[in-house]
């Protein structure tokens, strides 16, 4: 009987009613199933599997168990290691197994674990193990529902975590709490729910739930705080205010006080006439206050903004970054301490909230320069034999002609329509930057690409506005200096250009993040590097592994000139001001303009997101090939049928070469024309490859009049697209495509080639002779 049993008879018929029997699903208790993570995304709009709990069992608003099941026909310790893994995700003290007849539990907090004698433990009994220590605000915290806009949106995983384990620390009487979220996972949807169980909950100050608390939401950009602003809109109107010069000036000079939510910059609350803005608040008037990218603001001890939270102290403090603890923000952890949950970017991209990336490293014949008297000096002075390095370029000095090489190397290589950021190194630079995109932009539009930085103001912050709706298509590029490295929401980014060099590790991470957010046909964004800013994937706590970068091509020559740009020999000035000194500008001799080029380099990332040689890498490959393949006759067979093919395909995934991979090492063994097969055979037999057009010539010529003319003439059709795109047009999945594109439908085609399992074996045939021996030979 139980061998029939299917697991979700198992789960109908006996582990539902034994959770029932227990209280699960009353008195505030919930029984669900949850999608943990979608899976990685991957070429094509695929994903690896996702992960879903069969059962996480949550009272008072927290995940206090998880139970996988198994149908009954098999051993209920199936469910073990899934069991613990979950649990480990969501946070939950408790992981079972069972198959509806055994059960087994594990305690994540003590390591005890067993078989489970019947009856299930009670949400009552689950609540008491999990929190020995009565806490009156947790329960009332539980006792608030999440805001999820009438059920509309369900809360990831992480941000469960995050939301629970912040709110324990404040059940606590922690004053000091922080969060370590990467870029695009949400921080500011965590901050809200915060927000609004506290809220509800009328937690404050006092201990005493008798007032609703007065909640401040700290920035040090505007962009930052009307985002969040914004997002708090399931809030009563009257509950949220900005404290922004045109409040304070409307109300005589006077900031609001008669809200719940404040929302704020560090710029506004710490100018004022006379004394700063902050000092017209006591020091306990802010119950709770919320410091988005804490390592940028006052959480800094040489920032001129500690003193506001210095002064607040009162209050409880919630850092979020997206910068694990380094040596340039130990002082936020300092104050801080260390986080109460972390989040890190690779986390994001494995379960599939955030998009990879590739990496484009882009070398030249000018990344460093040497002034040797053959070229003019527009303005400034410089001295032969005085060389500059990239730190230098548009600070120091400005090469007009080598900023244009740049900006047609990645217009020339991208495609135009995709929305990019491209970084410089100042104002002017991206100003510069701008008006070389424009020029040499196959777009007719006068707004394809614009400038965003401080220096823009309003202008530019609409700029930026029309960049994140998805809906618009103009601007297609901004460029920027330091204004766009941190949280810009844009979700469509498929390009980020680096024309300046990166300083630090969090920064990089904080770039790097303005492309990871996910969006529909998004499968991964490029990182065009001209700066070397890819050195930074060697630091050791690096933990977002980007996908293979396009591989290497020969050098290229810059797209002759047809006019050279206008551009002005006005001094640039950096973003943060660095003084009168006058900028070197130099004019290349013709010859040298003409003579400059790029190379592409490409660093593979191993299981563990090193970055190793495209040596070590094709080394890597022919060990895993050697665990599958003994010799070319063994790798044949696996090949030349397309079901053996498909199996053979998810092996080499399994061992980490995808879709994306593979054709990268297509193209690093120069065998872009190439079957997979040719390539694979070349890494593990050193056999000279053939091309697609070889192979399906030598089989149009030796091999066609073995079959029936309609099948023959449909066989044509499907070696021309297998030369066009490749060996994924001999799967078996496309001979039905080939049939309904030819005959209408499959069916229909019966009457022209006959029955399918004789068309099948056509199909089976021309592949077996395309890939024989003799052919290759």
């Amino acid at each position: 009987m139980t061998q029939m049993e299917t697991e979700a008879d198992t789960r109908a018929n006996r582990i539902d009613p034994v959770l029932a029997a227990a209280g699960w699903g009353l008195n505030g208790s919930r029984v669900h199933r949850e999608t943990i993570c979608p899976g990685r995304i991957q070429s094509g709009g695929k994903r690896k599997k996702g992960l879903s709990a069969d059962y996480v069992l949550t009272h008072k608003g927290h995940k206090l168990a998880v139970l996988e099941a198994k149908r009954a026909g098999i051993s209920h310790r199936d469910g073990v290691g899934q069991a613990k893994d979950y649990a480990t995700r969501l946070g939950a003290r408790f992981a079972y197994a069972s198959n509806g007849i055994s059960w087994y539990q594990i305690d994540m907090v003590t390591g005890a674990e067993g078989d489970l004698s019947l009856p299930f433990p009670t949400p009552e009994d689950l609540w008491a193990r999990t929190f020995p220590d009565p806490n009156p605000w947790r329960d009332r915290f539980g006792a608030v529902p999440f805001e999820t806009d009438g059920g509309k949106w369900e809360l990831r995983y992480y941000q469960h975590n995050a939301i629970t384990a912040v709110l324990e620390a404040v059940a606590k009487g922690d004053r000091r709490i922080l969060l370590t979220l990467a870029t695009g996972t949400g921080k500011t949807s965590i901050a809200f729910q915060i927000a609004w169980k506290l809220f509800q909950a009328k937690w404050n100050l006092s201990g005493e739930p008798t007032r609703r608390p007065r909640i401040l939401f700290l920035a040090d950009r505007n962009i930052l705080a009307d985002q969040a602003y914004n997002a708090f809109s399931a809030f009563p109107n009257d509950a949220v205010t900005r404290i922004d010069p045109d409040t304070i000036r409307k109300n005589r000079g006077k900031p609001p006080k008669n809200a719940s939510l404040f929302f704020t910059i560090f710029q506004t609350f710490m100018t004022g006439e006379g004394e700063p803005v902050y000092t017209q608040y006591s020091p306990d008037f802010f119950d709770f206050i919320v410091i988005d990218e804490c390592h940028r603001g006052g959480a800094k001890d040489e920032s001129e903004w500690r003193s506001l939270l210095e002064y607040f102290a009162p209050a409880a403090q919630l850092g979020l970054t997206a910068t694990p603890k380094r040596k340039h923000n130990a002082d936020t952890y300092a104050y801080f301490g260390e986080p109460v949950y972390t989040y890190a970017l690779r986390d994001g991209i494995e379960d599939g909230f955030l998009t990879p990336f590739k990496v484009r490293q882009m070398a030249s014949t000018i990344d460093e320069y040497v002034y040797d008297g053959t070229d003019m000096v527009v303005a400034g002075e410089v001295e032969d034999g005085e060389a500059f390095t990239e730190s230098d370029f548009n600070t120091r000095i400005i090469i007009p002609e080598r900023e244009l090489a740049r900006v047609r190397e990645f217009m020339v290589q991208i495609d135009q329509r995709q929305k990019t950021i491209v970084f410089c190194a100042s104002q002017d630079h991206a100003g510069l930057v701008r008006d070389l995109i424009n020029q040499v932009k196959a777009s007719t539009s006068p707004d394809y690409c614009h400038r965003v930085t401080a220096r823009d103001g309003e202008v530019g912050n609409q700029h930026l506005r029309d960049f994140q709706d998805n809906e618009k298509t103009i601007p297609t590029i901004l460029t920027t200096s330091q204004k766009l490295s941190t949280g810009v929401d844009a979700r469509n980014v498929r390009h980020i250009v680096l024309m300046r060099p990166i300083n630090s590790m969090i920064e990089f991470k904080q770039i790097i993040g303005r492309g990871t957010r996910t969006y529909e046909g998004k499968d991964f964004f490029t990182i065009w590097d001209f700066v070397k800013a890819h050195e930074n994937f060697n630091d050791p706590e690096w933990d977002g592994e980007p996908l293979d970068p396009e591989p290497p091509g020969p050098p290229r020559a810059t797209p002759e000139q047809t006019g050279d740009p206008e551009l002005s020999g006005d001094e640039l000035d950096n973003e943060v001001d660095d003084g009168p000194r006058q900028k070197i500008v130099v004019q290349l001799a013709d010859g040298k303009a003409r003579s400059i080029r790029f190379i592409g380099s490409t660093t593979y990332w191993d299981a563990d997101g090193k970055p190793i040689s495209a040596a070590d890498f094709l080394s890597r490959l022919f060990g895993d090939l050697s665990k599958l393949i003994a010799d070319e006759d063994q790798l044949r067979t696996a090949w030349s049928d397309p079901d053996n093919r498909a199996h053979f395909l998810k092996q080499l995934e399994d061992y980490g070469y995808n879709a994306d991979r593979l054709e990268d090492i297509r193209q690093l063994v120069d065998a872009a024309q190439s079957d997979l097969y040719d390539v694979l055979a070349y890494v593990m037999f050193t056999k000279p490859p053939k091309t697609r057009h070889d192979r399906a010539q030598a089989v149009r010529e030796s091999r066609m009049s073995s079959f029936a003319d309609e099948i023959a003439e449909l066989l044509l059709t499907i070696l021309k697209a297998y030369e066009a795109t490749g060996e994924s047009e001999l799967a078996t999945r496309k001979l039905g495509q080939f049939l309904t594109a030819r005959y209408g439908s499959v069916g229909e085609s019966k009457g022209k080639v006959g029955e399918l399992a004789l068309v099948r074996d056509a199909f089976r045939r021309m592949q077996l002779a395309l890939y024989e021996d003799r052919v290759t030979s």
